[in-house]
């Protein structure tokens, strides 16, 4: 499936991967066509981005439908934390449902390669919930069946978030000050947001262009930062 990289869809575009994925392909020099979809507006304008504003995400699937062309790639960034959603019922509406939601309606169109941020810690053998939801998602995106679907499974986020955790923060700033010594002090345990956000463009870009055998592609820590930092050549 040897073909160019011409076009993209995004969701959960204004989170801290989802934005930096934004950024990767607005500054991508072959400037593929982004259909941005999100709830409110977007981080950045940028010639090659056509935007997609709708609260109500209800209407996501059919707004995925009818995207011209079909585009190349779809990448998922979507989540929130249970405080964030209310509950952990609200939670799984948009972590599980909704990822599911718009896979099927971008496996329904036409695209055939399919790109979520999980997390290294999915286990549908996990004691705490979010990490066995997290696998359930991964479980039911498999069961689309795209030709090609790659999950990006980092460790600790390492960027700046609108909303405040004080434990993962206090972990965060641990993480950003043995990452500003050296970072392989915390390639194994916390990748930054940017470098999450490459990898994913990279895998997606390496599926389009032939370079992976068709499957599902778990991109683990070692590989987000081979592909978003040692590899990244910006193309």
């Amino acid at each position: 499936m040897a073909e160019h990289f011409t076009s993209a869809a995004l969701v959960g575009c204004t989170g801290l991967v989802g934005s930096q994925i934004f950024k990767t392909l607005a500054s991508l020099p072959s400037n593929p066509t982004t259909h941005a979809i999100a709830r409110r507006a977007l981080p950045l304008d940028s010639p090659n981005i056509k935007p997609h504003i709708n609260a109500e995400s209800s209407t996501w699937p059919d707004i995925i439908k009818g995207l011209p062309p079909t585009p190349s790639v779809f990448f998922s960034a979507i989540g929130v934390t249970k405080a964030q959603a209310g509950s952990l019922e609200a939670q799984r509406k948009i972590d599980l449902d909704l990822n599911v939601s718009l896979a099927q309606a971008a496996k329904d169109s036409g695209v055939k390669i399919y790109v979520l941020i999980s997390t290294a810690t999915a286990s549908q053998g996990s004691k705490f919930p979010y990490y066995k939801m997290k696998a359930d998602v991964e479980e039911a995106i498999k069961s689309v069946g795209f030709p090609y679907t790659v999950f990006i499974k980092p460790g600790l986020l390492i960027g700046d978030r609108d909303e405040t955790r004080i434990a993962e923060g206090i972990a965060r700033g641990v993480a950003k000050g043995l990452g500003a010594i050296n970072k392989g002090l915390t390639d194994g345990w916390a990748q930054d947001a940017d470098v999450i956000g490459r990898a994913a463009v990279s895998a997606g870009m390496q599926c389009t262009e032939g370079k992976k055998s068709e499957g599902v592609w778990y991109v683990d820590q070692a590989e987000i930062v081979r592909l978003g930092r040692t590899e990244w050549k910006g193309a």
